[in-house]
């Protein structure tokens, strides 16, 4: 089985953003990119359907400029057998426009699954695997929560609001791949060894027109802080009436 996994370089969401002066991007002082955490999960289904087939192997893409290649080792250490950027400048918010670029090689490669994570925890569009799998003419099952394989054909789940739902498909197919569905390994020290002779191919994107574009960023307003009322009984008159009179709840 040959498996493509399509993961994205984020910055960590944990730090303080500020945009940059040209209210288009971020500031990039001070930000620690990693690899998307719904692109951790992909890429752990991946490896853990190829140990279970007891064959076959598991290649990473990765779209951007050089800085990708950092995320890209560490999914060989994970495990990932070899990789490829699409290089870039700069990623766009197009998500057609990445779309063309990941269906221009993968169209090629001649995968059994294409996997994704289920969006990018950066902006969270969850468009691109989708795309991808409309211009490959390939079948898609979004958000998946639980997955299962046989010859030739797959059987997924995805987790709805208060409902599951069980899809069966063909394969070669697109997935894209849910949170809780499996926790990414963390690399050893013999991987992250291994991962340094593991071949990365650096290849031109063949980006298609963008067409969307950021106009310009604003962080939203600070939250007000909150209102301390006293403490214990003496604080519950105040507080049932500010949830009445202010916020609207009672």
């Amino acid at each position: 089985m040959k498996i493509a996994v399509c993961v994205k370089r984020v910055p960590d969401m944990e730090l303080r953003f500020a945009i940059a002066g040209d209210r288009k991007s971020l500031d990039q002082g001070g930000l620690k990119y990693d690899m998307s955490d719904f692109d951790g999960y992909a890429l752990e289904v991946a490896l853990r359907l190829v140990e279970k087939q007891g064959s076959g192997e598991v290649e990473l893409l990765c779209l951007g400029p050089d800085g990708v290649q950092e995320i890209l080792r560490k999914g060989l250490a994970m495990g990932a057998a070899r990789a490829i950027q699409l290089k870039a400048d700069t990623v766009p918010v197009d998500g057609l426009a990445i779309a063309q670029a990941l269906a221009a090689e993968l169209g090629t490669g001649g995968y059994d699954l294409i996997l994704f994570g289920r969006m990018a925890t950066d902006t969270a569009s969850g468009t691109v695997g989708p795309m991808v799998a409309e211009l490959l003419g390939l079948p898609c099952v979004t958000s998946i929560s639980h997955l299962e394989l046989d010859v030739g054909r797959g059987m997924a789940r995805r987790d709805l609001e208060g409902a599951t739902e069980t899809v069966r498909f063909p394969l070669p197919a697109v997935l894209t791949i849910d949170e809780g569905i499996a926790r990414p390994r963390l690399a050893t020290l013999k991987g992250i060894m291994a991962a340094k002779k593991k071949p990365l191919e650096v290849k031109p994107a063949a980006l298609g027109e963008v067409r969307l574009i950021v106009e310009t960023m604003a962080l939203p307003p600070e939250r007000s802080g909150p209102k301390f009322m006293g403490e214990g009984a003496d604080a519950v008159p105040e507080l049932v009436q500010r949830l009445h009179t202010e916020a609207k709840v009672l």
